[in-house]
């Protein structure tokens, strides 16, 4: 299998000296279909026609403002021009993931239900802000929310132009060269078995793999230190900017 390992570490205050566009907008949606609200935190670039973003967080056992947690990143997608909305997908009234079963089997309604609210939310932003680049929607997750940013695309083909995993672990990747997949992993904890796609796979659809060998899979959200935080940007943009 084909994982690229690049020690090389951005120095410390590289991307710190970035302008912080705004603070975010923090706002509840509402599904009527599904009964369910949904809150969003919308981080906004400062004009223009901005391609976008949306984030999916990792599990935090129904606690709010996980969606909050990974502000380094989001703020810093907004400085770069990109209208990003981070979505909470559990409410306290939801009940926890299951601790034990296979995971494929008792987490996949809850990727599926992550997958229709990215979707509903992408519906409710063509309603709101029609002036956004549709055609260039991205979906970053971090762990199980990576899960459901891995199934989005293969239950709803056709909407989005990228997806970039932060350790997705269950849901394996698309193999698909539409949209383009691309997938940060953790030092510390390896995906299931056949959710990296191999070698071939990975070249023959244009799929890229990056081992950070300094994070751990917890410290991708706001726990992160600044060397993290950096390097964790730099690839998101370049990954966006592909």
């Amino acid at each position: 299998m084909l994982i690229w390992v690049l020690t090389g570490l951005i120095p410390p205050g590289a991307i710190a000296r970035q302008t912080v566009v705004s603070s975010p907008d923090s706002l509840t949606l509402f599904d009527k279909i599904r009964n369910r609200q949904i809150p969003v935190a919308i981080y906004k670039p400062r004009s223009g026609k901005a391609k976008i973003v949306i984030f999916s967080h990792g599990y935090g056992q129904n606690r709010p403002g996980t969606y909050l947690a990974y502000s380094y990143l989001n703020e810093y997608l907004a400085s770069k021009g990109y209208f990003v909305i981070s979505i909470q997908h559990e409410l306290s009234t939801d009940s926890l993931i299951p601790s034990s079963g296979i995971p494929q089997v008792v987490r996949r309604p809850f990727w599926e239900r992550g997958a229709e609210n990215i979707l509903f939310v992408i519906n409710e932003l063509k309603r709101t802000n029609p002036e956004l680049d549709f055609k260039h929607i991205t979906l970053i997750g971090h762990s199980n929310g990576a899960d459901m940013t891995a199934l989005f695309p293969q239950t709803y083909p056709g909407i989005i132009d990228k997806i970039i995993t932060l350790d997705n672990r269950r849901m394996p990747l698309p193999r698909t060269a539409s949209p383009k997949v691309y997938s940060l992993r953790s030092s510390d904890q390896p995906a299931d078995e056949g959710v990296l796609p191999n070698e071939a796979e990975q070249q023959k659809y244009g799929i890229k793999i990056i081992k950070l060998p300094n994070t751990i899979h917890n410290d991708m959200d706001d726990h992160a230190n600044n060397r993290q935080r950096n390097e964790i940007r730099e690839y998101v943009l370049s990954f966006l900017n592909d």
